[in-house]
């Protein structure tokens, strides 16, 4: 177990997602010594998830890599200004500049998509938007076991509309070094995408997987972050 004082990791999830899919990084993390906490995103909209994750730091207390997935590297570029983070990591994440949301990026507007839009399904009443269980899990679980992808699939929710047009009052990456975790078989957010985003980062590393390294290969996430920690300690 790692000082009370001593630095750790914050974790922010994606859309239709929770802090549940980090379980098993943050159990590779703490076989590492790292301490971590995996934040609870409301997934209304991009201010108050990024309030969300301000407010999770402030109970943390201490310094900390700041790490987002897909969505979360919205969160976490305009969380990410905090005083007590260190670095940022973004795993396939959605590293944004100014005036940019996660359905509109600068680098993306000449590049090839993904299924993703058609596996999405909006309620116009409610103005939550859902997934396709079964495209939606394909193009976020393809490559994870059967058993892992279905546990997935049961605990997948809705998200507000609005979340999707949300742009980070601040950009904490042209102050805070940052990682970019390419995932070059991703069929959600297009590897070419990615590495267009992780140009903006201080440093990249590339991974064969799909969206969702963190249900594939949680060691690989729980080592990266750990080293990310370790530089910062």
């Amino acid at each position: 177990m790692a000082a009370a004082s001593a630095p750790g990791a914050v974790l922010v999830h994606g859309l239709w997602h929770g802090a549940w899919c980090w379980d098993a990084v943050r159990a590779a993390l703490t076989g590492r010594g790292v301490d971590s906490v995996a934040v609870e995103l409301p997934l209304t909209d991009l201010a108050t998830d990024t309030q969300v994750t301000r407010d999770a730091l402030d109970r943390f207390g201490r310094p900390a890599v700041l790490v987002g997935h897909s969505y979360g590297g919205a969160v976490v570029t305009g969380a990410g200004v905090h005083p007590l983070v260190r670095e940022l990591v973004y795993v396939a994440a959605f590293q944004l500049d100014e005036g940019e949301s996660v359905s509109r990026t600068g680098p993306g507007q000449s590049l090839p998509d993904t299924r993703l839009g058609e596996a999405m399904r909006p309620d116009r009443e409610t103005g939550e938007v859902a997934l396709d269980p079964d495209l939606g899990l394909q193009l976020l679980y393809r490559d994870a076991p059967p058993e892992v992808a279905g546990a997935a699939a049961a605990r997948l929710r809705p998200v507000q509309r609005a979340v999707f047009r949300g742009v980070p009052e601040t950009i904490a990456w042209r102050t805070v070094p940052s990682t970019y975790a390419v995932c070059t078989a991703d069929e959600a957010v297009h590897p070419e995408l990615q590495r267009a985003m992780a140009r903006r980062a201080t440093r990249t590393v590339e991974w064969p997987c799909g969206h969702s390294p963190a249900a594939t290969r949680p060691d690989a996430v729980a080592e990266l972050i750990a080293e990310r920690v370790r530089a910062i300690s």
